[in-house]
Order: structure tokens, then C-alpha cells, then sequence
């Protein structure tokens, strides 16, 4: 057991907005007051809604019934991308808006989203041909308002191989070459709400609403319990907002307005392979023979692989790889990389996320419009169904405006104009994507002062972007703290962050949403668990019951990541 004291403590706890350890303090205070606007979710969509009321002026409450993107915000492809799929069905209006929307996620947080060439390869007899990937790349260029050095470029036979010598060479005709954005969609969400934050929101993880609070007839807020302490508080605003992705339509029964378009839930899996067994070079884009459209993308030493499009009718918030996902997946990858012949032992990672897609009849699930629509209910709930990862900014901005428009009508207006356009997340003061690389080399040798690594200080750079120097100094603070509990400096400085700034409540909070580990590099969760364990367990002070069922928890999401049902 450590030997950390009251105010070493409190020297690494600063009582910072989203605090695990002032949360339950922030939930009382967030009952004593009435907010303009009460946002339910903590998912992307959540997150951005609070990011642009509260920076408008608006007071803003956020409560989340697991943690923060613990849904489909951490379970996607893991790209800000513009649509292209979406050009194939004449979507042009999503593809204009997603792919300008691309670059301006990239420019305010260049630390969790970085642009990624993707090769488009095509098949004699496949969806794509030479004539139709030239046309469609260059309109969606066009489209989507592409920088000029970022726009296609198309390879022959040869050149695509070169790009990625494990591409099926039967039947190759060349390909089309494009930028995509890759990013960390968990941390994504963490660093806007941190921002929200900043800018005077109040929000709160594992504080899910069991009934709606209402005046005259029309919504007033929101009975919440605290799933940690058990604790119910009621939390008073003026409006509200159902931004809760796949349980949309629950809530919508909740407020007896479950009418009209209801949602449809698909299912994403991907799975995660080590670089050493698929050796992919180049991130690929193509259509596997039943038409859908896959990703192989490389990552940090490993390579993932999806995703199914699946129609879903079980547990929203546990959804999970079955053994026909990992089938399908398995036999998509081996068709275009034929000479790796992967098999099920070779999986070393997983996850499964669910889309909530507005429901078009008729349609199969990767046909169905990814497009968002804007409900108010009689009672005056708002609420917000289907989009996409990459419009989560402009998304947010519109619902504000909703919003607003209907202050408007209690005599009470919005008077700042959304500028979240123009402004970096938490951690994206780096002087804008053109400085990113600079910014990270200058931080590189102030890590190395704390006794991190040349690569370990790179790596805290690149991830936590201007929000570093809290890092390094958490380094310095917890060296003893760090070998007490068997815990690399490093590791032990994110654990604390993830803290203190984050809302870390778990340790799976913390090896999938703060992390990502549990995905992309699941030996160092097996070989470090013990030690996170029992930090958190110090830290945090668990009780008994709380250490058992946390750890309960915990090795369920490992078997989720490495088994399949059946």
C-alpha cells in the first residue's frame, strides 16, 4: 500500500471541473440551480451540444448514465471521414458538409486526429472502375472542399502495389489515392467535453435519468441517480436535450413522445490484429464481394479491420463480436489480402459499437442515410437521432440554434453566435495542425527533464497535445507513487490525469476511453492491470464492494475484446 498522504493528495487532485473526485459534490450543486439547458448523454453528440451552448453564455448540465463515450463514441471506425460511401448513394449534400467538416476537427485538436492516405483499390467485376473512382474521387474533392496537396491521385497496377505489396493482385486494375483523418474517437469526446467544461459546464458521468421533471405539462429537467453513490438528485433546466445516441428512442418513451421516425440500430464490429501477423503498410478502403464497404487501417503497431453493418436487437449497451462477425471479417480480409491467410487465433482485439440510424424501410443497414434529424416533442424535449462522428461540430452548432429559437420565445435570446468553428478543443493550443510537429519536439526534451523517455515523452505529447505540461508535471509529482504501485512514470501519470481531469471512475474508463489500450495494445492491460487496480482503489477509495465489482467489470470487457458469443 502506498504511503501517500492527505495533502500529497490534494496535491495531485486539483479539484478540476471534471473531477472524479468533486463529482459528487458537482452533483449536488447541479441540483441546488436551474440550467438554461439540460443535455442527456455524454457521447459526441452530448459533448459538442455542451462545447457550444456554454461557450454561447448558456448554463449547461450534462449527465451521462455510463461514462463518457462509453457508446457508440468509442466504438466506431475510429475516422473523421467525409463520406465517400455516401457519394455512391448520391448523398451530396452529407458528403459537402462531413467533408469540410473533416478539416476543421483536424485543425482544433491536431492531437487526436491526423489525416491518413487511403488507398481505394479496384477490381475487374468489383462496385469501383477506373473511370468511376477518377470521377468520384475528383467530385468529392470538389465536394468536400479538399486542400489542394491532399487531393486524389490515381495509380496504375504497379503503383498500387507498391503502396501495399499484401493487395490481391487477380484481377487488380489500379486504384484511387485519398486522404482520410484518422482519430481516437473516445478521446475525441473526452477533450470537447473538457472543453465544455472550461467554458462553465457542468457535467457528470455514471448519472443516468430515471424520469423527466415536468411544469404544466412541459419538460423542466430531469430526476438523475448517481450509480456510484445511489443517490438520486433532481436537476432543474429550462430546456432539454435527448443527445443519448442508441437509447434516443427510450427516452422518448420515457417522455411518452415515442412517435413518427424511430431509430434503427446496426451493429460495427472491428477486430484488431499484431502488426507481426498482418503486416499492413497502407490503409485500404475497398468493397468486399457482398458490396459493403471495409477499412484495413494500420495503428500503432497493430492493424484493425471493418466493419460489419449489421441490424441489432440486443443489449445497447453491452453489444458485443459474435462468432459470425469475426467469420465475415475474417473472410472479407482474406479475400483482398489473400497471402496472409488470417484465422481466428490471429485476433487480438476487438470491439462492437452501435449506429443510431434513422429508420428508412425497405433499405439494408449500410443503404440506410446516416444523416441527423431533430425531434421536439409536445413536452418541449429535444431530441437528436442518426449523424456521424465527422458533424458532431456543425450538428451541435444546429441544435443550439434550436434551441435559441425557442428561448426566443420566453423572451430570453442567444445573442453570441457559435464559434466553435474557429476554436481549438482541450489539449489543441498547439498553433494549428502546420505547428503540431514543432510543438511536439519542443515538449519532447521537457519530458525528458522528468525522467520519462525520449519516446515516452513523445507519446504524451502527441496524445494529450498542449494539455502535456500537466502531464510532465504529474510525472515529477508521482515517482515514488509510480513504484509503489509497479506502474511505468508514465503510466502512472495518465492514470492520474485521467483522474483529475477526466472523470476516470473505472479502470476499463481507463484502459478503453483515456487509453485506448484495452484495443491497441491489450499485453500492456494484462501486465499493468494489477497496478492501475490498486492506484485507482487508493485514490479514489473504493470500498469492498466497489474493488470486487470493478474488477468483475473489468475482466468481463477483457473476455468482450478476445471471445466471441456464440
Amino acid at each position: 500500500m502506498s504511503q501517500l498522504n492527505i495533502k500529497q493528495k490534494q496535491q495531485f487532485m486539483r479539484n478540476q471541473p471534471l473531477s472524479s473526485l468533486n463529482r459528487k459534490a458537482r452533483l449536488a450543486s447541479m441540483s441546488e440551480q436551474t440550467f438554461d439547458l439540460l443535455i442527456v448523454g455524454g457521447g459526441i453528440t452530448g459533448a459538442g451540444i455542451a462545447l457550444d451552448a456554454a461557450s454561447r453564455g448558456l448554463r449547461v448540465a450534462l449527465v451521462e448514465l455510463q461514462d463518457f463515450a462509453a457508446g457508440t463514441s468509442s466504438r466506431s471506425t475510429k475516422l473523421v471521414h467525409g463520406g465517400l460511401r455516401y457519394l455512391k448513394q448520391f448523398e451530396i449534400g452529407v458528403v459537402a458538409e462531413v467533408g469540410k467538416e473533416r478539416a476543421i476537427v483536424y485543425e482544433n485538436g491536431p492531437h487526436v486526429t491526423t489525416p491518413e492516405w487511403m488507398l481505394l483499390p479496384f477490381y475487374k467485376g468489383g462496385t469501383f472502375g477506373p473511370l468511376m473512382t477518377s470521377v468520384g474521387l475528383r467530385v468529392y474533392d470538389f465536394l468536400a472542399g479538399v486542400k489542394k496537396q491532399e487531393r486524389r491521385k490515381m495509380f496504375n497496377v504497379q503503383e498500387t502495389l507498391n503502396k501495399e505489396p499484401l493487395l490481391k493482385r487477380e484481377g487488380l486494375l489500379g486504384s484511387g489515392y485519398y486522404v482520410e483523418y484518422r482519430t481516437d474517437d473516445a478521446r475525441l469526446t473526452i477533450e470537447v467535453m473538457k472543453k465544455a467544461a472550461e467554458n462553465g459546464a457542468m457535467a457528470v458521468n455514471y448519472a443516468g435519468v430515471e424520469s423527466f421533471l415536468y411544469d404544466g405539462g412541459m419538460i423542466a429537467g430531469a430526476l438523475v441517480r448517481d450509480s456510484i453513490s445511489g443517490e438520486a438528485y433532481e436537476i432543474r433546466a429550462s430546456r432539454v436535450v435527448n443527445a443519448t445516441g442508441p437509447w434516443v428512442d427510450e427516452l422518448r418513451e420515457m417522455d411518452r413522445s415515442k412517435e413518427g421516425k424511430t431509430l434503427r440500430l446496426t451493429k460495427g464490429v472491428h477486430l484488431v490484429f499484431d502488426q507481426s501477423r498482418f503486416p499492413l503498410r497502407q490503409a485500404i478502403y475497398y468493397d468486399t464481394p457482398d458490396g459493403r464497404m471495409v477499412f484495413a487501417i494500420p495503428r500503432d503497431g497493430k492493424t484493425y479491420f471493418g466493419t460489419t453493418d449489421t441490424d441489432y436487437k440486443g443489449d445497447i449497451a453491452h453489444p458485443t463480436l459474435t462468432e459470425a462477425d469475426r467469420t465475415y471479417l475474417l473472410k472479407a480480409a482474406n479475400f483482398i489480402f489473400p497471402s496472409v491467410k488470417l484465422e481466428a487465433t490471429d485476433v487480438e482485439s476487438s470491439w462492437a459499437g452501435l449506429r443510431p440510424l434513422i429508420q428508412q424501410e425497405g433499405k439494408d443497414p449500410s443503404e440506410v442515410s446516416r444523416r441527423d434529424e431533430l425531434f421536439i416533442s409536445p413536452s418541449g424535449l429535444l431530441s437528436v437521432a442518426g449523424g456521424k462522428l465527422t458533424g458532431y461540430r456543425k450538428m451541435a452548432e444546429t441544435v443550439v440554434n434550436r434551441v435559441g429559437e425557442l428561448m426566443a420565445a420566453d423572451g430570453k435570446r442567444i445573442t453570441v453566435p457559435s464559434d466553435t468553428k474557429h476554436m481549438p478543443i482541450s489539449g489543441g493550443d498547439v498553433g494549428g495542425s502546420r505547428q503540431f510537429e514543432r510543438y511536439v519536439k519542443e515538449r519532447v526534451e521537457e519530458g525528458r527533464s522528468t525522467g520519462l523517455s525520449k519516446e515516452e515523452a513523445g507519446r504524451l505529447a502527441r496524445r494529450y497535445g498542449s494539455n502535456t505540461p500537466k502531464l510532465y508535471e504529474l510525472a515529477t509529482l508521482s515517482q515514488s507513487f509510480a513504484k509503489e504501485h509497479g506502474l511505468p512514470l508514465a503510466l502512472a501519470a495518465e492514470l492520474i490525469y485521467a483522474i483529475e481531469e477526466e472523470g476516470a471512475i473505472k479502470p476499463e474508463d481507463f484502459w478503453i476511453r483515456r487509453t485506448g489500450r484495452l484495443y491497441f495494445n491489450i499485453d500492456s492491460v494484462r501486465q499493468d492491470q494489477s497496478g492501475v487496480f490498486s492506484a485507482m482503489a487508493e485514490l479514489l477509495d473504493w470500498s469492498d464492494h466497489q474493488k470486487l465489482l470493478y474488477q468483475e467489470e473489468m475482466n468481463r470487457c477483457m473476455q468482450m475484446a478476445v471471445s466471441p458469443t456464440s
